[in-house]
């Protein structure tokens, strides 16, 4: 079912995208728990693993270093756009953090190397009304968060993994991770993060997913 509003980039593999609609539709995995993340380091419901599984829409785009970049637009008073040379020449920061998917794995103990999404952020000044980011990725899926959970020390804009570039099946050369919240919040391939007044809902979201994604309150779903 393919939501007009959000129809999602050419060449997605429909079946899945309407399995893990069918997930929201039926309250798959939800196990009607809640949890203190300041107590409980695994959500409700989450299993670990210890590899990395794959999740995409069946698209992994191969964005080369020249087409590499990111935007930062919007409600903002100095937009930034920076060339994959660019970013690779601001300072670098690394982050330890587990994560969390919507379908059930989480990994603890990540690695990750890139920038500071709070420092990406002070550069481009929001401007007081923006209090949203609808979020780009270069195989055109989209996601948003609250300005607010976006812009929080922890969160990176990741180059490496474990000591390594990130693959392109990760999400290479660059991926947002926002580790508080479920992993659809943090887009693979990332281009564009475009700040706004108004809540404006991605690709899940409008199609049945939380629109935040607290995995500690197991907000899978939108019902």
């Amino acid at each position: 079912m393919t939501d007009p509003t959000n129809p999602g980039p050419q060449g997605m593999k429909e079946k899945l995208v309407r399995t893990k609609e069918r997930w929201a539709e039926e309250g798959r995995l939800l196990t009607g728990n809640s949890a203190d993340p300041q107590r409980d380091r695994l959500p409700p419901g989450q299993r670990l693993v210890t590899d990395w599984p794959v999740l995409d829409l069946g698209i992994q785009p191969a964005v080369s270093e020249t087409a590499a970049r990111l935007d930062i637009d919007g409600l903002v008073e100095a937009p930034v756009s920076l060339s994959w040379a660019e970013l690779m020449a601001l300072p670098q920061e690394e982050r330890r953090n587990d994560i969390h998917c919507v379908t059930q794995w989480s990994r603890y103990d990540n690695d990750w190397r890139g920038l500071s999404v709070t420092d990406l952020l002070a550069r481009a000044r929001p401007r007081p009304e923006a209090r949203f980011v609808t979020m780009e990725s270069h195989d055109g899926y989209t996601t948003n968060l609250p300005l607010a959970d976006l812009d929080r020390p922890e969160n990176l804009l990741a180059t490496h993994w474990e000591g390594k570039p990130l693959t392109r099946q990760h999400g290479g050369p660059l991926r947002l991770v926002v580790p508080h919240l479920y992993f659809w919040k943090s887009p693979k391939w990332i281009r564009r993060i475009t700040l706004i007044a108004q809540d404006r809902p991605g690709f899940w979201e409008v199609r049945g997913y939380h629109d935040r994604g607290d995995p500690w309150m197991e907000e899978r779903y939108s019902a």
